[in-house]
């Protein structure tokens, strides 16, 4: 290290004072072995040489990178300039970032879209409403299918979302009428709406599993979900189970 003498020796205040951590710091290093003082006096005391120092900063450097104690360590302990060691774990630090950065991305929009919600509420109700369904929604459908739903919804535009809830209201006036005059489940008629029930929410899907994610948190849920409906909240409950029914007796 350009300016220091192989000769020179440091105390422990000395070598804090002159790298930036603290005391408490070194000795923290020398309890866990990642770096012990070269030689002790006579007294027992510690003193740091210039090859110590070097440790230090080289533990300070991997510490900006992000890598632990323990993977700084075994880095020092394998070999103090093993290019490939380092390399990998500075991969690994980099796929862990690129991890972090996509969380961050995905609570940013999500932060996003419930500062919109804020906007439009004129009341804490309503907004409470809506972070109730949002953390529902997260417990039924994993984060990647989530964004993949988001994605199909805006790949179909907003004038298919729209005709498809329409069309939905249709399904849900008749399907409800068959219901309040018992028709039975097995009723061809009856086979028919649910098929185009179905059919509807196809293009919004991704696979089989989020269609039955999301029949499962109908059926669990369906009072919180209908709430904000046009139809009695008991009237759409009674209706997702008339449904399961349906398909039940259609196998």
């Amino acid at each position: 290290m350009a300016g220091v003498s192989e000769q020179q020796r440091w105390t422990i205040g000395e070598l804090a004072r002159a790298s930036g951590v603290t005391v408490r710091t070194l000795h923290h290093y020398d309890d866990i072995g990642l770096l012990t003082a070269g030689e002790r006096t006579a007294a027992g005391h510690r003193r740091y040489t210039p090859r110590d120092l070097r440790r230090l900063y080289r533990i300070r450097a991997l510490r900006t990178l992000g890598l632990s104690l323990e993977e700084i360590a075994d880095l020092l302990a394998d070999a103090p300039d093993d290019l490939d060691t380092l390399r990998e774990l500075l991969k690994a630090q980099l796929r862990a970032l690129e991890t972090q950065a996509g969380r961050i991305q995905h609570l940013t929009r999500h932060i996003t879209e419930l500062l919109g919600r804020v906007d439009e509420s004129t009341a804490p109700g309503p907004f409470l409403e809506t972070l109730e369904l949002m953390s529902m929604f997260e417990t039924y459908f994993t984060e990647d299918e989530r964004e993949q739903l988001a994605r199909r919804r805006g790949e179909l535009g907003p004038d298919q979302v729209e005709e498809a809830k329409a069309r939905w209201t249709k399904l849900v006036e008749e399907l409800l009428s068959h219901m309040d005059n018992d028709t039975p489940v097995d009723d061809p008629r009856v086979h028919e709406l649910v098929t185009r029930w179905d059919a509807i929410a196809t293009p919004f899907h991704t696979g089989e599993q989020t269609k039955t994610a999301a029949r499962r948190m109908w059926l669990d849920h369906g009072g919180e979900l209908a709430r904000n409906l046009p139809w009695p909240t008991e009237k759409m409950t009674a209706l997702v189970t008339y449904l399961e029914r349906a398909r039940h007796s259609a196998r």
